[in-house]
């Protein structure tokens, strides 16, 4: 499969679990938003988007790497690494 469109793949299924958990509009679901001062997320809020996103790709974000996930873009790549 092409890389170029799984990842465009996986950035709108996690654009779309990010809209949908969150209530934000896709305007400002960019690859650059940040989730903290961005989207206004607090910690539970994130930590509630990534078990979603997860359970969606069937894998594992470390609470390591969680900490290093601060952007839409960065949660994007990351998944995109995992599945390759």
């Amino acid at each position: 499969m092409n890389t170029v469109v799984d990842k465009s793949r996986i950035a709108a299924r996690i654009r779309t679990i990010i809209m949908e958990k969150l209530g934000v509009e896709e305007m400002v679901c960019v690859d650059s938003a940040s989730f903290s001062s961005d989207l206004g997320l607090d910690s539970l809020d994130v930590l509630e988007t990534f078990m979603a996103i997860e359970k969606a790709f069937g894998i594992k974000i470390t609470d390591e790497e969680a900490e290093k996930l601060t952007t839409v873009g960065a949660v994007i790549d990351h998944v995109a690494d995992r599945l390759q």
